[in-house]
């Protein structure tokens, strides 16, 4: 046997595994195996470590393929560990047995002599110590130092989602196990499991903030999920899936089929054990506060979109006055302009300060004359940088109203007035000693006002949600839910800074102009002169801030 045949050819002649049916046969790959098969090989052709997170639809055959794989490595290579970890003790068994029926399976000749090994464990060595030397292990998540005592090649970790215990601690210590060289490979599979730390690894991933590259598959890739359509009547919902998706007849009849038979009829229960898309697995455990179909929906539309720019300003501060206001593209940087400022149209920039339970401040830009979501900021500044990129972000946008909340700190709020920034939004507030009515500037959130706002919003949800472009606001809200009391919040471990900014730019919209101002009346703000700033002749980008 060459030690350097091909994985695939490999496990479709020699690898063989027990089907649905309880028959043994060869393990031919399927469109979703294939697919995940060649970005491995993808991979080791360009010499990296095979990092892979995937989230998957059920039985699509992940664990099997990733099975096979391994099993090929450490059966035609020595000195190769495979660890192989499963959230619970009977699926831990499973997958041993899986890799006992391969190599039980194999043609003699090609068989590794194999020790006497305990139940979870295959020990391909010679008893004189001059074989293999590779061994496949298996283990329960939640076990005491899981992995920790060897060096691994192969890392399999299996249902990462259920796994029992401290998953983080528990997963740090298998990762270190693994040495960062071409030679190694770790795949994490599993299911959905609502928000929990499975879905933080993930969300890293797909934002490249780690090594794994994010593989999802939905459930209609695979070939044999389909039955013979019945003539039954598409729902809107079963409409929009094959606008979106393209889905047959065939597919949406066993789409069907699953629901009634599979899933109890619980549809959101389909969802998270057979989604068509990430969003879809990852349901919120609490009741979502917004239209949960169409902000997935409209994750689905816009996740492609980038901002057209990404960055933050630069500027000249002599501590009195802000001047000289730059742009400055940074792929990393904290404020994403997703259309350019016109010149003739009046925008309004919200603002959510971090403080009890936050840790972001936030801010987004509204067309005033559309109420389209433009720019969005995002960033752990300290309150002087935010104040001074919110300064700028609504002088970029033809001094835009600006409405921050005064929650938690009034020192943004002051110190725009410092600055001379020539609109904040105002409230109203009673003087509790003279009873008079005072005029103040920023968004009060309270118990009279949190709800008005997050009630307007759930409307733009759910009758205008094309005016929200920016996902990160859109995956927020899937995870700002009603508690047990039925109170609007954040779910427990995760942030509404991008939501409760978000029901303040709609809130303040009509202290500011809805309506675009005709090119002849525009006035001319004197920042050219006192700030030194060159003027754009791009009639499209009404900026004036000069771009470096």
């Amino acid at each position: 046997m060459k030690k350097n045949i091909n994985t695939r050819k490999y496990i479709e002649e020699y690898v063989k595994i027990r089907n649905k049916n309880s028959k043994i046969i060869p393990l031919k790959l399927n469109e979703p195996q294939l697919k995940y098969y060649n970005i491995i090989k993808e991979l080791k052709a360009k010499g990296k470590p095979v990092r892979i997170i995937i989230l998957k639809a059920r039985q699509m055959g992940f664990s099997t393929v990733t099975e096979g794989i391994f099993f090929k490595e450490t059966v035609t290579k020595p000195n190769i560990n495979t660890a192989i970890v499963a959230h619970k003790e009977d699926s831990t068994t499973n997958l041993f047995n899986m890799s006992k029926l391969m190599y039980d399976e194999l043609p003699e000749p090609m068989k590794p002599e194999k020790k006497k090994s305990n139940a979870k464990e295959l020990v391909f060595d010679k008893e004189d110590g001059s074989g293999l030397k590779s061994k496949i292990k298996c283990f329960t998540a939640g076990g005491k130092g899981v992995g920790r005592s060897d060096t691994i090649n192969n890392l399999h970790l299996s249902e990462l989602a259920f796994w029992q215990g401290d998953k983080k601690t528990t997963l740090t210590g298998l990762l270190q196990a693994v040495p960062n060289t071409p030679d190694t490979m770790i795949v994490i599979e599993s299911t959905a499991n609502g928000y929990e730390y499975y879905k933080e690894l993930w969300d890293d991933a797909v934002a490249g903030k780690n090594d794994f590259i994010p593989i999802f598959i939905g459930w209609n890739e695979l070939q044999e999920y389909k039955m013979t359509y019945t003539g039954f009547e598409l729902t809107k919902e079963e409409n929009e899936l094959q606008k979106t998706y393209g889905l047959t007849l065939e597919q949406l009849t066993w789409r069907r089929w699953c629901i009634a038979n599979n899933c109890g009829n619980d549809i959101e229960q389909f969802k998270q054990e057979y989604p068509i898309n990430p969003e879809e697995a990852f349901i919120s455990t609490g009741k979502c506060y917004f239209d949960k179909q169409n902000i997935i929906n409209r994750i689905q539309e816009v996740k492609d979109i980038k901002p057209i720019q990404q960055g933050y300003f630069i500027y000249d501060y002599n501590g009195i006055k802000i001047s000289k206001i730059q742009w400055v593209e940074d792929k990393e940087g904290p404020i994403k302009i997703y259309k350019k400022p016109k010149q003739t149209h009046p925008y309004v920039l919200s603002g959510d300060t971090a403080g009890e339970g936050s840790d972001y401040f936030t801010g987004h830009v509204l067309d005033n004359t559309t109420g389209k979501q433009v720019a969005v900021l995002k960033q752990e500044f300290d309150e002087i940088e935010y104040t001074r990129q919110m300064y700028c972000l609504g002088k970029h946008y033809n001094n835009a109203l600006i409405g921050i909340e005064a929650n938690y700190t009034t020192y943004p709020i002051q110190k725009l007035e410092e600055l001379q920034y020539s609109k904040q939004y105002i409230r109203e507030k009673e003087d509790t000693y003279t009873g008079k009515t005072e005029k103040r500037f920023g968004f009060k959130t309270n118990l009279i006002t949190r709800p008005l706002i997050l009630a307007q919003l759930q409307t733009i949800v759910k009758e205008m949600i094309e005016l929200i472009v920016d996902v990160d606001t859109l995956k927020e809200m899937l995870t700002f839910i009603k508690n047990e009391k039925g109170r609007a919040e954040a779910q427990q471990g995760y942030h509404d800074d991008l939501v409760m900014a978000l029901a303040i730019a709609y809130y303040i919209r009509p202290q500011q102009s809805m309506h675009a101002i005709k090119k002849e009346k525009i006035i001319k703000d004197n920042m050219y002169k006192d700030f030194g700033i060159k003027e754009t002749s791009d009639e499209d980008y009404g900026s004036r801030i000069e771009i470096i």
